[in-house]
């Protein structure tokens, strides 16, 4: 009985695909080492001022420089970052478009709308969660309560008197105090505005009572005596403010509502591109300035991988849509 021959086909065949892919990674390394060439362009879907547009200037400057090529912030605000989000989208996927953004846009922002207007996950490459923070809950000088429970129950005493302000409908601000609103059976009106500062102004100014914002576009006005900080919002005190206390150190337990901000590129963008990028990014949250940074806006540095931060985002938006549904928030 004679051995079974392969078929001459099937050696020829193998070959081609190992040449296919032996040119692939070859074209896609030389973009890689090609890439950055001209300058790049960073989407901030929100307002100027913020902190969002804040560290992505800073990154963005820092990028430039290790880039070797100018990294241009753009800011694109509207419909709770919808447009700025949708414009890297719709980009071409070659890395010079990308997205410098938050979980309220990116995570929460498609929970707001029948249909979503993108996927946060197979939308987009994602690159790197930057870095968090957990909210900070503030209150007008004006008002005349100093904790938690006093803010509860001056609450619970005017029913649907007390309002608060946001950056926006479906922002991380308005969703962190409504869940503080839930923890807490109080009913408040919310008031939202268009961007961080006019949020800021507002409560400084007693139009409302409270906010749920960072510790480091807040804490300023803090120290100055414009506002209370009443607690953090989160499992543990921030190192920036140690005086003050969590939420569940004044009575309300397992209530946690943290705000990130990553980058991405459009789907599509190269592996290589988008390693190149992460790796960027990485050497210069790892500076000691940036950390110093960070650390004194009450923020946590993550620097995590895309695979991470996609599993992150996955987890996350049950919280946020449980919020969305029960309260039934839609976008304006």
């Amino acid at each position: 009985m004679q051995a079974m021959r392969t078929p001459a086909r099937a050696p020829r065949l193998l070959r081609r695909a190992v040449i296919a892919l032996g040119l692939t990674m070859a074209v896609t390394g030389a973009l890689a080492q090609a890439w950055p060439s001209r300058p790049i362009r960073m989407i901030v879907p929100f307002p100027a001022g913020g902190p969002t547009d804040v560290y992505a200037r800073v990154i963005g400057q820092r990028l430039s420089e290790v880039l070797g090529q100018p990294v241009v912030v753009e800011d694109k605000p509207g419909a709770t970052g919808v447009i700025g989000t949708n414009a890297v989208r719709d980009a071409p996927p070659d890395g010079y478009t990308l997205l410098f953004t938050s979980n309220s846009a990116h995570v929460i922002g498609p929970l707001l709308h029948n249909p979503p207007p993108f996927d946060p996950v197979s939308d987009f490459k994602p690159v790197m969660m930057v870095l968090r923070y957990p909210m900070y809950l503030l209150t007008s000088a004006k008002l005349p309560v100093k904790t938690v429970p006093e803010l509860v129950a001056l609450a619970k005493a005017r029913p649907g008197k007390l309002s608060y302000s946001s950056v926006g409908i479906g922002s991380g601000g308005h969703l962190a105090c409504e869940l503080f609103n839930m923890a807490t059976g109080i009913n408040t009106l919310h008031v939202a505005y268009k961007g961080a500062a006019p949020a800021q102004a507002a409560l400084i100014a007693g139009e409302v009572d409270y906010m749920c914002d960072s510790v480091g576009f807040s804490q300023p006005q803090v120290d100055a005596g414009k506002l209370h900080g009443l607690a953090i919002i989160g499992p543990k005190r921030v190192p920036a403010v140690p005086s003050v206390p969590t939420v569940a150190e004044q009575g309300i337990p397992g209530v946690s509502a943290f705000i990130w901000q990553g980058v991405y590129g459009p789907k599509g963008m190269p592996d290589a591109v988008r390693d190149k990028l992460n790796a960027a990014i990485v050497k210069i949250v790892n500076e000691p300035a940036f950390k110093q940074r960070v650390d004194r806006d009450g923020y946590e540095l993550m620097a995590s991988s895309p695979e991470q931060l996609t599993k992150d985002m996955t987890e996350e938006k049950a919280m946020w849509n449980r919020i969305i549904t029960d309260k039934n928030i839609k976008a304006e």
